[in-house]
């Protein structure tokens, strides 16, 4: 199953980095539950996670297209990109909201692997995707913050040295921080594990007044969701792209399996019960990689994509979902079982249609936003 697609020397590259962690190591860490370490170590080694950060900065400075395809192509392979999608993403804030010290100060390290940022804090129990109400506070003592407050669901805060947290400044403003852990006081920071349905290193965070350097705010006081929200176009896409390697891979492995697969003397393939759960899957991936690149092209363009990186990551989620859901049919029983590795795909795919951000919220969007119905909410 082939198709022309771009890049071909970074795909290349990012499959060969991949080559070295095959199904056997992901299915050890999903069934541990444990942090693919060494394979985000290789990823930071070969620059590849900096993908996004510009070269005077020691990174690759790469388009977020080409940072798409290498997303996508580590989910393809059968890895899960959720364990580092993060230090793509939130290098925009830094970028284009820090200043310059902070970047000087940060980025290099970053790029180079002497310093982690993975660690995204926002949302919390009571307000969830009305980011605007959440209730962690950020008040100003002389030349320091003080941070109080709960968040519900920050990943790989316990494998980064940096955060990212969105806290409130005043009644009406809200702040984003550029947090370094190293050296919190451990009773100012409370870290809860989350067990969840995939191997995903997320945690409820408590926050108890912690101190930091008012030189910590990125860019403006009360300016901070103004800049989440800047960013969150760069996130649909790139987890967009996640999607879309699921269901590249979803349908390949389905692929093989009904062609290798004999019952009743045939192969289970030429059955076009069979043949054409995967074909209208295959479809509906093209059709989502298609918005993908229109989406990216936008973003790279410096032109306005909202609609279109919303409308990719829905379409791609989509596509995933139904993927995943003939792959599992098409293997039957063995589906179900570990070493065909479908059912660790099938629960790590299931999370994009309802983030980063719910597919509901997202039809919501495109219905009062693009096509001008009335609101709901």
């Amino acid at each position: 199953m082939t198709h022309e697609q771009p890049f071909p020397e970074l795909r290349a590259q990012v499959r060969e980095l991949c080559a070295e962690f095959p199904d056997e190591y992901w299915r050890a860490r999903d069934q541990a539950r444990e942090y693919p370490q060494a394979f985000v170590d290789a990823l930071t080694r070969s620059k590849l996670l900096a993908a996004l950060i510009p070269a005077a900065y020691g990174g690759l400075g790469l388009s977020l297209t080409e940072a798409s395809v290498i997303m996508e192509e580590i989910n393809r392979s059968g890895g899960h990109s959720a364990a580092c999608h993060a230090q793509m993403y939130t290098m925009g804030a830094v970028l284009r909201h820090g200043s310059e010290a902070q970047k000087q100060a940060y980025l290099p390290a970053i790029a180079s692997g002497g310093l982690r940022l993975q660690a995204f804090s926002i949302t919390e129990t009571q307000a969830g995707s009305d980011t605007k109400r959440i209730q962690t506070t950020a008040r100003r003592e002389g030349d320091e913050y003080v941070i109080d407050g709960h968040k519900n669901w920050t990943s790989r805060i316990e494998q980064s040295d940096l955060l990212l947290l969105l806290a409130r400044t005043s009644e009406d403003g809200l702040s984003l921080f550029l947090i370094d852990l190293r050296g919190v006081p451990a009773e100012a920071l409370e870290v809860t594990p989350v067990r969840t349905m995939f191997n995903y290193a997320t945690n409820q965070v408590r926050y108890r007044d912690l101190r930091v350097p008012a030189s910590s705010l990125i860019g403006e006081e009360g300016q901070g969701f103004r800049y989440v929200i800047d960013g969150w176009n760069a996130e649909r896409i790139l987890l967009a792209a996640e999607a879309i390697g699921d269901g590249y891979w979803f349908t390949e492995r389905a692929t093989a399996y009904a062609n290798a697969r004999e019952v009743f003397g045939r192969p289970i393939g030429a059955n076009q019960g069979v043949q054409f759960p995967i074909a209208h899957a295959y479809m509906q991936v093209r059709a989502a990689d298609m918005m993908r690149y229109e989406a990216a092209r936008l973003f790279d363009a410096h032109e306005p994509c909202g609609a279109e990186a919303n409308m990719a990551k829905l379409l791609s989620s989509e596509a995933s979902w139904a993927a995943a859901n003939a792959c599992l049919d098409t293997h039957g029983g063995n589906g179900f079982v570990a070493d065909h590795d479908v059912e660790r795909k099938f629960r790590e795919t299931r999370l994009y249609k309802v983030a980063p951000v719910n597919n509901n919220l997202v039809t919501s969007f495109v219905a009062t936003k693009v096509l001008g119905l009335p609101r709901s909410y």
